[in-house]
């Protein structure tokens, strides 16, 4: 379920097709966003799964895989 939400707003972030995002997927090489597009998407997962990102963790994330891992200990710990 993450990982769907996710595409969805990956997508509209980074005008791309939900098609092109898979779990290996970075977000710089692959998808070619920038420090605000990742601050969008951020912002974006914050909201849809009402939970805070720790600004320490962001930088750690680097493949939308890694994003869900993000949100699912995010939840797993709020």
């Amino acid at each position: 379920m993450e990982f769907e939400k996710l595409k969805e707003i990956i997508a509209e972030v980074l005008s791309v097709d939900q098609d092109e995002v898979t779990l290996e997927t970075t977000f710089t090489d692959d998808l070619g966003a920038d420090s605000l597009d990742v601050f969008q998407i951020i912002m974006g997962i914050e909201q849809e799964f009402e939970l805070t990102v720790d600004t320490d963790e962001v930088e750690n994330i680097k493949t939308v895989g890694d994003a869900v891992e993000l949100i699912k200990a995010a939840r797993e710990n709020g």
